[in-house]
């Protein structure tokens, strides 16, 4: 892989206003994301987990500008992105694949306006070619070319999420956020989607931010993975070694709860059930973070915060001291 990352992420943070007193000034915030740093690698994919609320769909957004950061920076093969999105450049490069297909489809449109607009916006190719990169795009990703005809609910959900996928490589971009792309799907349509992505990855060169909570899918289309809590990223490895060896409590935690197929293997494990209450991101405990839910936590623990540190070869993780093997 080349040196250069082709996404750069340092010291990212994104706070939304929470309260503000009689003159109108900011008094608290909610710290989605709180310094979270990584990269990812041309042709990789990086999956980002963890529970509902911990900030990894803000990071997306704040990656590709739908939400400005708050400090930090972010770096596209080196350029800073503040950059290319002043010059309208980043979204050439970013695109995003969002959750809810229906919701960002304009349902008076139809495929082919939709397909049309990125294409007209960017100059991707002349008008006279248009209507022949829009059948290839419908190609790409499964469908039939006259489907540019209809309009969004003529589809079904998975129709329509290859119709955001589309839209999203109509420009021709590098890296891929796919912002829990099969979360509002039938479970019968989320591998064809997901092998789609792989497909496509393989044709095309893409590189991928995978973010989702079905942490089974992520292990099969990730290459690393980062795991969040409350807006910080508190453990990232390869695929196999953090799922095999998880460091940090609140991995081995979600890792306790993925569903096992064999009754008599679920049977051996010990299912890590996290007691106390998810901390309010407005409201964050002193130190750790997760200590008010995990079962080692240490007097250390709620002095200071533990950096995200090497444990071994590529594998980082944020606790005072080694996680106890499942």
């Amino acid at each position: 892989m080349p040196n250069t990352p082709l996404l750069e992420v340092r010291h990212l943070k994104k706070y939304f206003p929470a309260a503000t007193d009689f003159f109108g000034r900011t008094t608290a915030h909610v710290k989605a994301v709180d310094d979270v740093s990584f990269t990812i690698q041309a042709g990789e994919t990086l999956g980002l987990v963890g529970e509902s609320g911990c900030g990894k769909s803000t990071v997306g957004r704040t990656l590709i500008h739908l939400y400005q950061p708050t400090a930090g920076e972010i770096l596209i093969q080196g350029q800073p992105a503040a950059q290319l999105a002043a010059a309208k450049q980043l979204s050439r490069t970013l695109q995003m694949i969002f959750q809810d297909p229906y919701a960002s489809l304009n349902p008076r449109m139809t495929i082919g306006q939709i397909l049309n607009e990125p294409l007209s916006l960017h100059q991707v190719v002349p008008k006279e070619e248009r209507q022949e990169k829009i059948a290839a795009l419908l190609s790409l990703v499964g469908l039939m070319p006259d489907h540019a005809n209809r309009f969004p609910h003529e589809f079904s959900g998975g129709q329509r999420q290859r119709i955001g996928i589309a839209r999203a490589l109509a420009v021709n971009p590098k890296l891929l956020i796919c912002d829990e792309p099969i979360s509002a799907l039938d479970v019968s349509i989320q591998a064809q989607i997901v092998n789609l992505l792989e497909d496509l990855q393989a044709e095309l060169g893409l590189t991928y931010l995978f973010i989702a909570h079905d942490l089974a899918m992520v292990k099969h289309i990730s290459h690393r993975v980062a795991v969040m809590y409350l807006g910080k990223i508190v453990e990232i490895a390869p695929s196999s070694e953090l799922y095999d060896h998880p460091q940090h409590p609140y991995t081995q935690a979600l890792l306790s709860a993925i569903p096992v197929p064999d009754p008599d293997a679920a049977a051996k494990l010990e299912r890590i059930r996290l007691t106390g209450d998810l901390p309010a991101p407005i409201d964050l405990p002193a130190g750790c973070r997760f200590r008010t839910r995990c079962r080692y936590a240490l007097p250390v623990c709620a002095e200071q915060e533990p950096p995200l540190a090497a444990i071994g070869p590529d594998h980082q993780a944020a606790c005072h001291l080694p996680a106890r093997p499942l």
